[in-house]
């Protein structure tokens, strides 16, 4: 006998077991598919978050044309955005976003003469469930703002509106005892995550054969990088020289901008130099004014890095004398270059540059890039009993008492200088 034909004997001989044990296979149920509870929850987190980030953009946008409607229209467009997520996931896939991230989705048993949705879940309770899980949320929102505006609750035992108002407290009660008793429910079975689920016999179940439930650990390590580099942070910046790179970054820009200013073609043939702030009236402080425009911030178009190249234009107009003056003179103090400034600032400015050493000539005027070694006070000489000059009137209570010299007068006509 050939080996082929023996094979082909043992291969006939086995045919009864292999039929025998294949009718066994088909008899044994499969075992359903385990429902992670987890995932259920996650799924509702998932959504809610998703109607956040889509509802932040759109409120803002809404603020920009008016804020009164961005804070009454809130709930009207949550809803919205309810609904709308609703069309387009668990009506049309029977599963919302976060169901579909957590690989799950709704069955619900069906007739044979229901109208099915292209889910393949009934219309009728897909739109029961749209109304249970978005409108009568919105609706209580509604009526519990509109009973807190009107102090319902202060109403008197007999009036209508505190009735309604104790209806309304039984409803929220009840609803929270049923909601409670159906999350000890799920947490026992994992059927029903909500109390409309149960109502509508909606369930969440595995929408593949093979249910899997990775961990990425992806979140977790970029928190604790963020973590490490916020602790390298704390650690560096007090070793940091905060004021010498303000100076630092002062500096650069002031260079830029006399580079900028000595382009400029109606430069006055009576100044050698220029400084920033040269176009700046001389009854304003040049010291208060670069202090309120050192901004860091990019997205403010009155940073330090559009601000400089707009100082050095000559001012178009000029301030009305019935006008306050942005940066007031408080205290004012003359420089040895012959410029005015605040008493706090100048004081502030040059005890930076001594406690520094850096800079032993001092540091440069504003308006005319000197360099200051000195400060004295500035008064007003009076006109009879009246101060004559400006209208503006300046604090003279604090002095420095190692600064003394000229003492300057201030008119009409301008700012000088007494010999």
């Amino acid at each position: 006998m050939s080996p082929t034909s023996t094979w082909e004997q043992v291969w006939n001989n086995v045919q009864p077991s292999l039929n025998t044990v294949k009718d066994n296979l088909r008899a044994i149920q499969a075992p359903n598919a385990r429902v992670i509870r987890v995932g259920q929850l996650d799924s509702e987190l998932l959504d809610q978050e998703l109607v956040h980030l889509l509802q932040e953009p759109l409120t803002k946008s809404l603020s920009t044309i008016n804020a009164v409607w961005a804070r009454r229209l809130e709930p009207e467009l949550t809803m919205l955005l309810q609904l709308a997520l609703y069309r387009f996931s668990i009506w049309n896939s029977g599963a919302s976003y976060g169901a579909k991230l957590q690989g799950l989705r709704y069955i619900a048993p069906t007739r044979s003469n229901e109208n099915l949705g292209p889910s393949g879940i009934s219309r009728r309770i897909l739109m029961l469930h749209g109304t249970l899980t978005i409108m009568i949320p919105y609706l209580h929102s509604r009526i519990r703002s509109r009973g807190l505006s009107n102090a319902w609750p202060d109403a008197p035992s007999a009036d209508p509106r505190r009735k309604a108002w104790a209806v309304l407290g039984t409803l929220e009660s009840i609803h929270s005892t049923a909601g409670l008793l159906n999350f000890v429910a799920f947490l026992w079975n994992g059927y029903y995550r909500t109390i409309a689920d149960r109502l509508l016999n909606l369930r969440l179940v595995p929408s593949r054969r093979l249910v899997q439930r990775d961990v990425s650990y992806e979140f977790m390590n970029r928190q604790m990088v963020w973590h490490a580099f916020t602790e390298f942070l704390l650690f560096l910046l007090p070793l940091i020289n905060a004021r010498k790179v303000q100076r630092g970054i002062k500096r650069v820009t002031s260079s830029i901008t006399s580079l900028l200013g000595t382009s400029q073609s109606t430069r006055p043939s009576n100044h050698n130099k220029r400084g920033k702030y040269w176009s700046l009236p001389e009854d304003q402080c040049a010291i208060c004014a670069e202090s309120a425009s050192f901004n860091l911030n990019p997205t403010d178009p009155t940073n330090v890095f559009t601000n400089f190249t707009e100082s050095v234009l000559p001012s178009t107009s000029h301030e009305l004398d019935s006008e306050a003056p942005k940066y007031p003179l408080y205290t004012p103090y003359i420089t040895s270059c012959g410029h005015l400034y605040c008493y706090h600032c100048v004081a502030e400015r040059m005890m930076l540059f001594a406690n520094d050493g850096e800079d032993k000539q001092g540091w440069e005027c504003l308006r005319c890039s000197e360099h200051v070694t000195e400060a004295n006070r500035f008064v007003m000489e009076t006109v009879g009993s009246e101060w004559s000059g400006s209208d503006y009137e300046f604090s003279s209570d604090l002095d420095i008492t190692d600064m003394s010299g000229s003492i300057g007068t201030y008119s009409e006509s301008g700012l000088s200088e007494d010999n």
